[in-house]
Order: C-alpha cells, then structure tokens, then sequence
C-alpha cells in the first residue's frame, strides 16, 4: 500500500503540477535542515523519513520531465 507521500506525488503528476511538487521539495529540504540544526533530541528517524519522501517528490519530477519528453 503507498504511503501518503506517493498517494500525494501521484496526484501532482497526474495533474501535471510541477510548482507543487517544487514546493513540496523546498518544504521538505528546509524541515530537514531546520532539524539536522537542532539540539537535545534526535530527530534521526525523522529526518531520514523526510529525506525518502524527497526521493518519491524528486521520482514525480522526473516522471513529469519524462513524459515532457515524450
């Protein structure tokens, strides 16, 4: 069963929307960033988690620039 990152990605790429996705990448990358900075806590499992659903974002962008092609 996909989980609610793909679900999301998939829709995006469906309806061509490639701003979204940019987006949802930008939002993903600072949230990791934000925590990677922070102290008094492990944030790893969490971070890694963001880091795997930027791969699925970045797949749907590929996904888009290849049917661009097509």
């Amino acid at each position: 069963m996909p989980n609610a990152i793909e679900l999301i990605v998939d829709g995006y790429v469906r309806l061509n929307n490639r701003r979204a996705l940019d987006d949802l990448r930008m939002q993903r990358r600072k949230l990791a960033v934000d925590l990677k900075a922070r102290t008094g806590f492990d944030f790893r499992t969490t971070v890694q988690q963001i880091e795997e659903d930027i791969v699925v974002i970045e797949a749907g962008l590929a996904r888009l620039d290849g049917a661009a092609t097509s």
